[in-house]
């Protein structure tokens, strides 16, 4: 057997060895080329002979060695054989074995060093960094800078030329938007990580945690890692790529067929096909660029540069490593074969691979799962013992650490029935380690661990298993304090000081609740209280007391109790807003903390918010607001501002609860003990009863009646009740006094927030009354005749509004038996009666008709009769209609309901008409013949032209009917360079007129003047050839080729086809013009209401229903029916009208030269104006001052400015009047590539219309790639803020605010963009979100921006939120940098916008007592001298001038001095 040579410390064997005989040297150079290893440095000493290389010195120790362990053996053997049976039982206790057992020892921090390689668990994910659940209870954060390089590369191009004018980076990972943490992370999932940073306890700055307040968090701190590939797989060579190795991997770029990969190993690129990507929990998303991805090896290409990897979870999960080259190759989750060598109560060793020694730890086995010496198991390695020689590992057989299960339901189910703050009643110890903690068993398979800080709350220096409160077996009251989700175990504490709290997290603490607490720490702007655990509780200044107290510090001193009562609860922030106003803290009244606790009528204690003109604002608990209006305030003549100062406790009673609006309405006056009710209670009146009263009151335009027995309020026009009496106001006021009866008046609306009615009289023309109860879609029929009132006009036509639940549907062709005459459009706010034709439960709407014919049965009115279905029409049918939309392609007109028909072009007149499109318009009255009907495919063809139905397309006409020298009518076809295409007229002729055809002048430039001519116009040609056989004809258009005559023919066939025909558009009468859907409105009686109280009484009377029988309204007398053409749907450019062009007005100046030729009556100047006509003008002398018309106007321009964006976005918008979205697109991309690159602002605005027509037409796709195309081209933060601003004025706030949360993850260390952000949601008035941008902002932002961007977001408050906020912030900037003379100035404008010259006083009076010049004192005197005049009085005047002198002659003997 070889000895093996003993290493001793002294170095004393670094002697030469021998020099080997010549016949030894083959046998000493072969057999050790077999033995050598590179993984154990041991050496075998085996030389020939019998000799030894050993030292003198060397043998002397171990032949006295061996003495020793011979005389051990000898002196044990006489002894007893007790202790001998003991020693084999306990065999992995001897001696001779325990240099062979590695001690299982348990991680902590001060094992945790730079650059160690381990296996973690996602706790929790936060906006800028990841906290990692370690073994054994540790915990440790990621930045969000060393996820993976590419991530990082996202972040600082985010950050890059933020203010500078730089195109933007046209890489695949700029073309990306950079993800969040939680769409790459989730709680629950394994991670391997390399240690970057361990840092003392106690440490404060951290990168991405800031400030935290929970013990996780905290605990985190200490240990920053890193998940960057290049670092976790550092050593791995690439001869270890084989199949089924797992590693991370960073997603680089997407390719044609799959993504590629940055594995972190040298001259190795990792492939993944889509295939594969489908597999990991991302399925068919595309994979973000920079995401971290756990893959496993497939195969790797022949020259070893390419290595293609999998998603596969479960092939991650089970792959296992069979062989390395090296250690490092070894990383931390790898699952790998191991023996078992020998068994511990602290865990067992086992070996790896057959190589590495390691340990598994109790914490890491899985319980009631008993080993053996000897036994094979799959463990998965945790991390690698730094410094240790030779390399030790530890590993884990825990199931949920073996199957890399992420998203269990085990951890789900933990956390749910163990939440933090659970109190454990009996908790066994079962093991005790001394200077760690404790193991308790708190269930069959659940574990908790105490850690010895957590045992007491005085200081325990150890623990002791076997005596000792803490010893096994012991039973212990504890409390859930965390959990620590890698190793499956609760967060136990058995502190008492714990276990007596009773809040452990502010979201245990209710609203509402008493408590007291101590004071922390009062400061000039909150009160900051400890109440329990880790919930600190703050108190604004105007909650400290019910009055203001000018010296808090007097009455909170650190360390005082306060009693007090919890306002609102922020469990995220983990902080409490508290009140210590002895009237809030000690009312017994009920509490509101959510807008379902209103009740109406509870009378409850609020604090006063806000103070208006129009009443008082008011907040309860948890930040729910209510509106108290002036009137129900106080009954004094005091101002409100006195009466009510902002934090003052107020008894109020609700009186009306909008639930629409989550609007509060409450009472001061009404809650007081000596109110007594003077009117009846309005909800005990029903729209629609019939009343009678008193005239209580009587008004220049209403009476106020008093209902009876019910004694409610009602106000009735006194216009109606003349009506009713058939006399003039003026005579009823002399007739009716004051408690004169009113009798048979109709409830209309009533206003519960006003106390009172609006009533009107019964009218005189009533048949049976249809009223048999409320209206409801269980007891509505058709033929159930109901009343309502008109909202708005829709697609279907008119939406009535019957109740709060049901509205119908009046269509245009129900609306009258004569369209001509009746009222198809009735205007918005008209009151109706109409009859149910048909009911949909399913939608609650209802079919509505208000034909007379169908209401009282007389059908000798009707003109236009009702068409159902498509069995009502057939074919030569003659049948009037409205139009519903004028398309490309021709018209469709309503014609039913359900029925609508199409007219094509070639069917809306007999003649040929170039620009149809502005003589039809949506909503006119058209008439036409039915062409055919198809009722299976639901199709109705119609037609306005007259003649024949039977007529064909085309009139037949060949090459064989024409002639040379004959002279016809034709249209221009295409144009071309060498001259014109011309169809002849009525038939399908074409041919071609040269270009030298065109002019007599010899001289002329023809291409000049084959420009004049476009496509569509109509000309007189003359026939030059005619080739029948290549089916060929050659036209001629010199003037010389036509005579007078044949210029008088062609006018007077142009003034025969003028007639106009029967079909077609019907003319009406200006007096009896139809009426506008979108222009319509109610006829205001006094001519003096404004809109806005129009507005508020339509939101008051909107939600009651019109169930009363009225009498069929004469809205024709009031509103006339023909409307002006509805404007098309434009685009906006800051301001910029699209259609703001010359026939905006639909304007025909052609009918206006008719006219005029009509009026004149001599027939040779009739033909002098045609023969001017004819002559050849010059088209582009006006061009300067005449409008563009046509395609060609247009483009002449754009030759002479190329690049002017007005141009060419007016020539979008002349292509969006015509319809062609795809033609005004090409514009628009035209023009961006056109205008030069240094017109960048002529650019942009191009962009910017582009976008607009994108987001009014196009799709979402559409939208996107216009608008990445223009950040590519502008300034990207530039169209990121103006598709935000698109999206807020179209009125598409989702998107608008998720366009905004882009911008700021683009751009967020820009100032402007947090602030627009910020006014965002103030203008919508979601004024939490807005507030909290606020901190976020502070985070992205550097330091030399805060200041300016708190100031901003404090004139954000003043404007548009809570100006005592605004108040607040300012107070703190001014505080903190008095020297910023321009800070006080905007202070002061702000405070000056509130109009409260006390607090402007205070101001300046405060700023003045900084040392500053002279110059800067006289504008701040002259400032306050202009504030005095305008909202103070002349004392103060008097009084800023007196000061003004005092600090001129203090800073004169300041400087004598």
């Amino acid at each position: 057997m070889a000895a093996k040579k003993r290493v001793l410390d002294d170095g004393a064997s670094s002697q030469k060895s021998k020099k080997p005989k010549v016949g030894q040297e083959s046998v000493n150079t072969d057999e050790p080329a077999q033995a050598t290893s590179s993984l154990t440095m041991d050496e075998i000493d085996f030389p020939r002979g019998g000799g030894t290389t050993l030292t003198p010195l060397e043998v002397k120790s171990i032949r006295a060695e061996g003495a020793r362990e011979a005389d051990a053996e000898l002196f044990a053997a006489p002894k007893s054989k007790r202790p001998r049976k003991k020693n084999d039982k306990e065999k992995k206790l001897d001696p001779a074995q325990k240099r062979d057992v590695a001690r299982v020892e348990h991680l902590n921090y001060k094992r945790l060093t730079p650059g160690m390689k381990i296996l973690g668990r996602i706790h929790s994910v936060r906006p800028l960094a990841l906290i990692v659940s370690l073994p054994n209870q540790l915990m440790a954060h990621v930045p969000i800078t060393q996820v993976t390089s590419q991530f990082t590369r996202h972040l600082e191009s985010m950050d890059e030329n933020e203010d500078e004018d730089e195109e933007e980076e046209e890489g695949a990972e700029a073309k990306n938007e950079t993800p969040e943490l939680h769409d790459l992370f989730y709680p629950g999932q394994f991670v391997r990580a390399v240690v970057t940073n361990v840092y003392a306890p106690g440490v404060s700055e951290v990168s991405g945690l800031g400030r935290v307040r929970d013990d996780i968090a905290k605990a985190s701190k200490r240990v920053e890692l890193s998940l960057v590939p290049e670092d976790v797989n550092a050593g791995v060579q690439k001869s270890d790529l084989q199949l089924g190795f797992t590693l991370t991997a960073a997603v680089k770029s997407v390719e044609d067929h799959g993504y590629l990969l940055d594995l972190g190993v040298p001259d190795v690129s990792g492939f993944m096909s889509f295939q594969d990507a489908q597999k990991g929990r991302f399925g068919d998303k595309k994979l973000p660029i920079g995401g971290l991805l756990d893959v496993a090896v497939l195969k790797k290409s022949g020259n070893g540069r390419t290595c293609t990897v999998s998603l596969d979870a479960q092939l991650f999960a089970t792959s296992s490593l069979s062989e390395v080259t090296n250690v490092s190759s070894i990383l931390p989750g790898t699952l790998v074969q191991s023996l078992i060598t020998a068994i511990s109560p602290e865990g067992i060793n086992v070996q790896v691979l057959g190589f590495f020694d390691g340990t598994v730890d109790d914490a890491h086995l899985p319980s009631g799962t008993k080993f053996k010496v000897g036994q094979k198991v799959k463990c998965r390695v945790l991390y690698a013992i730094p410094a240790s020689s030779p390399p030790k590992l530890v590993l884990a057989l825990s199931d949920h650490i073996i199957s890399l299960v992420s998203q269990d339901a085990e951890n789900e189910q933990l956390q749910s029935s163990y939440p933090i703050g659970t109190i454990l009643d009996d908790v066994k110890v079962a093991k005790v380690e001394g200077e760690r903690g404790l193991t308790v068993a708190v269930q069959p398979g659940l574990a908790g661990f105490i850690h010895i800080s957590q045992t007491a709350d005085d200081r325990v220096p150890s623990l002791s298993a076997s005596s000792g409160p803490w010893r096994c077996g012991t039973l212990h009251r504890a409390r859930v304090i965390g959990h620590h989700i890698f190793d499956r175990v609760l967060q136990l504490s058995s502190k008492p000081s714990v276990l007596e709290q009773k809040f452990v997290q502010a979201g245990d603490i209710a609203v509402g609740e008493v408590m007291k607490g101590s004071v922390k720490k009062l400061t000039e702007t909150a009160l900051f209280i400890s109440i329990s655990g880790n919930a600190d509780g703050v108190i604004w200044p105007n909650h400290y007391a019910d009055i203001a107290l000018k010296h808090p510090s007097k009455r909170f001193k650190p360390g005082g109790s306060v009693k007090c009562r919890v306002l609102t609860v922020d469990p995220e922030r983990k902080r409490v807003v508290l009140t210590a106003k002895k009237t809030l803290v000690d009312s017994e009244l009920p509490i509101i903390s959510s807008f379902e606790d209103a009740k109406v009528g509870m009378v409850v204690h609020a604090v006063v918010f806000k103070v208006f003109e129009k009443g008082l604002q008011l907040e309860f608990f948890n930040n729910v607001k209510a509106f108290v209006p002036v009137r129900e305030a106080s009954e004094g003549t005091g101002t409100l501002t006195d009466a009510f100062p902002v934090g003052k406790v107020v008894k109020v009673r609700i009186i009306n609860i909008d639930t629409d609006t989550s609007r509060i309405v409450a009472s001061v006056r009404q809650a007081a003990s000596s109110f007594k009710a003077t009117a009846g209670d309005v909800s005990q009146v029903e729209v629609g009863n019939e009343v009678s009263g008193t005239i209580a009151e009587l008004h220049k335009l209403n009476a106020v009646v008093s209902l009876k027995p019910i004694d409610v309020r009602a106000l009735v026009s006194l216009k109606n009740l003349a009506s009713s009496r058939n006399t003039t106001v003026a005579q009823l006021k002399g007739t009716v006094a004051i408690g004169d009866e009113v009798h048979e008046l109709v409830i209309v609306s009533r206003n519960s927030e006003k106390g009172f009615v609006i009533a009107a009289c019964k009218p005189k023309s009533k048949t049976a009354s249809h009223k048999i109860g409320p209206l409801s879609m269980e007891t509505v029929a058709p033929g159930q005749v109901v009343g309502g009132r008109v909202l708005r006009q829709g697609l279907r036509g008119a939406i009535v509004k019957l109740t709060p639940k049901i509205s119908g549907f009046l269509h245009p062709t129900d609306s009258c038996d004569n369209y001509e005459t009746g009222t198809p459009f009735p205007p918005k706010d008209s009151v109706l009666k109409a009859t149910v034709i048909e009911v949909d439960k399913e939608n609650n709407q209802l079919d509505l008709s208000m034909r007379p014919s169908r209401l009282s049965g007389d059908v000798s009115s009707v003109v236009d009769r009702e068409i159902n279905s498509f069995e009502d029409i057939k074919r030569g049918d003659t049948l009037r209609g409205f139009v519903k939309s004028v398309a490309d392609h021709g018209l469709f007109v309503m014609l039913g309901r359900h029925v609508d028909a199409r007219v094509q072009i070639k069917e809306l007149f007999d003649e040929y008409v170039k620009d149809w499109k502005p003589r039809f318009k949506a909503n006119q009255l058209v008439k036409g013949r039915i062409l055919s009907v198809d009722p299976e495919n639901k199709k109705v063809e119609m037609t306005f032209r007259s003649g024949d139905l039977n007529r064909n397309a085309t009139n037949g006409l060949t090459l064989n009917d024409l002639h040379e020298g004959q002279k016809v009518k034709g249209r221009i076809k295409r144009i071309e360079a060498y001259g014109l295409f011309i169809e002849v007229e009525g038939s399908k002729i074409s041919g071609l007129c040269h270009k030298s055809e065109l002019s007599d002048n010899k001289d002329a430039d023809v291409d000049v003047a084959l420009r004049t001519f476009r496509e569509g116009d109509t000309v007189q040609a003359m026939i030059k050839s005619i080739d029948v056989s290549k089916r060929k004809i050659s036209f001629g258009l010199k003037p010389s080729y036509f005579s007078a005559e044949d210029v008088d023919d062609e006018s007077g066939a142009s003034d025969g086809a003028a007639d106009s025909p029967a079909l077609g558009v019907v003319e009406q009468d200006d007096d009896e013009q139809m009426v506008d859907p979108e222009d319509a409105g109610p006829e205001d009686s006094d001519g003096n209401e404004e809109d806005g109280a129009g507005e508020e009484e339509d939101s008051e009377s909107e939600g009651d229903q019109m169930d009363i029988d009225l009498a069929p309204p004469s809205i024709s007398q009031n509103v006339g029916r023909n409307a002006q053409p509805v404007p098309s749907a434009s685009l906006k450019l800051d301001g910029f009208n699209w259609f703001n062009g010359a026939n905006a007005n639909g304007v025909d100046d052609e009918s206006s030269n008719s006219e005029d030729s009509d009026s004149d009556g001599g027939e040779e100047r009739k033909k002098k104006r045609k023969k001017k006509q004819v002559i050849q003008q010059d088209l582009t002398a006006e061009m300067h001052t005449k409008a563009p018309e046509s395609n060609a106007d247009f483009e002449r321009l754009l030759l002479g400015s190329p690049n002017s964006s007005y141009l060419w976005i007016q020539y979008m918008s002349f292509q969006l009047k015509l319809s062609e979205v795809e033609k005004a697109r090409e514009i628009a991309r035209r023009a961006i590539e056109t205008i030069g690159f240094r017109e960048e602002q002529e650019k942009l605005n191009v962009c910017i219309a582009l976008l607009n027509l994108e987001n009014t037409y196009g799709t979402d796709e559409s939208l996107e790639n216009a608008f990445k195309d223009a950040a590519r081209r502008n300034d990207s933060k530039t169209v990121h803020l103006q598709l935000a601003s698109i999206f807020d004025q179209s009125e598409k706030h989702e998107k608008a605010e998720e366009q905004y949360k882009r911008t700021c993850k683009k751009f967020g260390q820009s100032s402007k963009v947090w602030s627009l952000f910020c006014e965002y949601y103030l203008k919508r008035g979601e004024v939490e979100q807005a507030r909290k941008l606020l901190p976020r902002s502070l985070q992205s932002l550097e330091k030399r921006k805060h200041l300016k961007t708190i100031s901003k977001f404090a004139q954000l408050e003043y404007k548009l939120g809570d100006p005592e906020r605004g108040k607040t912030i300012y107070e703190g900037i001014v505080d903190s940098h008095p020297k910023r003379w321009d800070l006080w100035s905007v202070y002061m404008d702000m405070e000056a916008g509130q109009q409260n010259i006390q607090s402007l006083r205070n101001i300046f009076e405060r700023v003045l007592t900084h040392k500053m010049t002279s110059r800067k004192a006289k504008y701040f005197f002259k400032k306050w001298l202009d504030y005095e005049r305008r909202f103070g009085d002349e004392e103060g005047a008097d009084n800023v001038k007196s000061k003004a002198v005092e600090w001129t002659q203090a800073a004169l003997g300041n400087s004598a001095e």
